[in-house]
C-alpha cells in the first residue's frame, strides 16, 4: 500500500502528468500549500491550469519526456496512456510513479474523518452540498469537488480541520484504493463500460470497496436502489441506509412536495424527530443528494439548524441545471449530464418548472459510452421537443470509425423523436439564432464542452 504523509519531506518534489484534470489539479494545489515543490504538465491550457500557474506552479503545455527531471513523486492521470511517453520517462527514473487514485486515497489517510462521496449519478451534487453545509459551520474542512462552487471560488479548499470531503469515482477500480471514515453510495448503474465488463463487474467493485473500510468507519446506503442493496452485508462499520419510500431506512423522508418552479420541500425522519428542509434547487433527485448530504453532516457532528439553513441557499454547481443567460427571450440552461439516467432526470427536473418547449443540444461523451449505450440513449430524450445531436467528444479515448452522432439520431427518429445531426458547435449556434424565441428553452447536455456552446448561443 503507497503512503503519503504530510510532512514527510521524501517527496518534496512531485510532478502530475496531466495535471489540468478537475480532480488532478485540485490535489496539486492542495500539496502545493502544504508546502511541497508541484510541476505538472498537459495538453493545453485550461482555467484550472491557469488558476495553478497564478499559485506559483511550473507547468509544462506538452507532454515530453523532458518533462521529467528530478523529482521525487510522479503522479498520472487515468487519461494518460501506458505508453506516453512521459510517463515513461517517469517510470524510468526508478522513483515511485502513482495513478490519481492510488494518491488521493494515500492523503485521505492524513485526515480522522475523510468523507467520500460514490455513485454514477449525482457525485458532485452531493459533495458540493456537503461542502456547503461543511462551509456553514464551524469546521475548516479540506474540500476537493468535481466542479466549481461559488463559495469555494473554484474546486478547491485547504482547511486545518480534521475533515477531508473528496468524490470517490468508480472509474478504473478507483475507489478500491479508498479507505475513508465515511463512505457514501447514491446509487450504480452501468457506466464507464470501456473498463468494467458489465453492471455485476461494477457492483462487485464497489463491495471490494466496502471491504476497505474499517470497523470504526460508517457507509452510508441508498436502500431503494438494488445495486447499492447488494453491499450492505459487506460492511464491517456503521451501516446507514436512506430512502425516499422505505420506513425501514435508519433515514427517509416522510413526504415531500414540489413548488412551481421545480424546488421540494421534504420531511425527514432524523432520532425519531421530524425535521423539515427546503431546497432550492430542481428536481426531484436533488432530495437524494440532499438527503445524503444532510446524513452525511449530521452523523459527522454537524447540528441540525445549520444544515436547514445551509441547503436552503445552496444553488448548485456550476454546469449543473446552470441558467447561462438568454437570446431572443428563450432561457438558455447548461448541464454535466451525460449517462441516459442523467439526461432523464435533467430534462424531467426541467418540465417541473418550464412550459416552454425544449431544444436539447447533445454532446456524446466518449465513443465507448455512446455505443455501449446507445439504445439507452435513444430512449432518453422524451421529454425534448427538438433534439440536436454533435460530434462525438472522445475525452481519453481514440476514434472509433464504428460509432457516430448520426446513428444516435437515427435511433431517435425511429423512436418517433425529433432529431437532427449538426456537427459543430458553430453549425448549432447558426441553426439556432433564428429559431428560438420567448417560447422556448434550449438545453446543452454533455461532460464535454457544452457550457461553451451554451455561452456561444447567448453571445450570438
Amino acid at each position: 500500500m503507497f503512503k503519503f504523509d504530510f510532512g514527510d519531506k521524501n517527496f518534496n518534489k512531485i510532478h502530475f502528468i496531466g495535471i489540468g484534470g478537475i480532480s488532478m489539479s485540485g490535489i496539486a494545489m492542495l500539496l502545493h500549500s502544504k508546502g511541497y515543490q508541484i510541476s505538472g504538465s498537459d495538453r493545453k491550457e485550461n482555467p484550472h491550469i491557469n488558476n495553478l500557474i497564478k499559485e506559483g506552479i511550473k507547468i509544462y503545455i506538452g507532454q515530453s519526456k523532458n518533462n521529467i527531471s528530478d523529482q521525487d513523486l510522479f503522479v498520472y492521470t487515468d487519461a494518460i496512456p501506458q505508453h506516453n511517453e512521459e510517463l515513461m520517462a517517469a517510470k524510468a527514473t526508478g522513483k515511485p510513479v502513482v495513478s490519481r487514485g492510488v494518491l488521493l486515497g494515500a492523503l485521505m489517510r492524513n485526515f480522522d474523518r475523510s468523507i467520500a462521496v460514490s455513485g454514477s449519478h449525482g457525485k458532485s451534487t452531493t459533495t458540493s452540498m456537503i461542502a456547503k453545509i461543511l462551509l456553514s459551520s464551524d469546521e475548516d474542512p479540506t474540500i476537493l469537488l468535481g466542479g466549481d462552487l461559488d463559495e469555494m471560488d473554484g474546486n478547491v479548499k485547504v482547511g486545518d480541520s480534521d475533515i477531508l470531503l473528496t468524490e470517490a469515482c468508480e472509474f478504473k477500480a478507483n475507489i478500491l484504493n479508498y479507505y475513508p471514515s465515511t463512505a457514501i453510495v447514491l446509487n450504480i448503474d452501468e457506466d464507464h463500460l470501456d473498463y468494467f465488463k458489465d453492471l455485476n463487474h461494477i457492483v462487485e467493485t464497489f463491495i471490494g470497496y466496502m471491504k476497505n473500510l474499517d470497523e470504526n468507519s460508517k457507509a452510508i446506503i441508498n436502500l431503494d436502489d438494488p445495486n447499492t442493496s447488494r453491499l450492505f452485508e459487506h460492511i464491517k462499520g456503521k451501516a446507514i441506509s436512506f430512502s425516499l419510500e422505505d420506513d425501514k431506512a435508519d433515514y427517509y423522508v416522510k413526504s415531500y412536495k414540489l413548488n412551481e418552479l421545480g424546488h421540494c420541500e421534504f420531511v425527514i425522519n432524523i432520532d425519531g424527530r421530524d425535521e423539515v428542509f427546503n431546497l432550492n434547487v430542481a428536481g426531484k433527485h436533488n432530495v437524494y443528494n440532499a438527503l445524503a448530504a444532510i446524513i452525511t453532516t449530521y452523523e459527522n457532528g454537524i447540528d441540525i439548524e445549520t444544515t436547514k439553513k445551509a441547503i436552503s441557499e445552496y444553488k448548485t454547481l456550476h454546469r449543473r441545471l446552470e441558467t447561462i443567460g438568454e437570446k431572443n427571450g428563450a432561457i438558455v440552461i447548461t448541464d454535466y449530464g451525460h449517462h441516459p439516467v442523467e439526461i432523464k432526470t435533467t430534462l424531467d427536473a426541467i418540465k417541473t418548472f418550464s412550459d416552454r418547449k425544449i431544444i436539447t443540444v447533445f454532446e456524446p461523451h466518449e465513443f465507448s459510452r455512446t455505443k455501449a449505450l446507445l439504445d439507452d440513449f435513444s430512449k432518453a430524450f422524451y421529454d425534448s421537443d427538438l433534439t440536436i445531436v454533435t460530434d462525438i467528444y472522445p475525452a481519453r479515448e481514440e476514434f472509433d470509425p464504428t460509432i457516430h452522432s448520426s446513428h444516435l439520431v437515427e435511433k431517435l427518429k425511429e423512436n418517433g423523436e425529433n432529431a437532427m445531426y449538426l456537427s459543430t458547435f458553430e453549425e448549432v449556434v447558426d441553426y439556432l439564432k433564428d429559431k428560438i424565441d420567448e417560447n422556448y428553452l434550449v438545453l446543452t447536455l454533455g461532460a464535454g464542452n457544452t457550457h461553451i456552446l451554451a455561452n456561444m448561443i447567448v453571445n450570438s
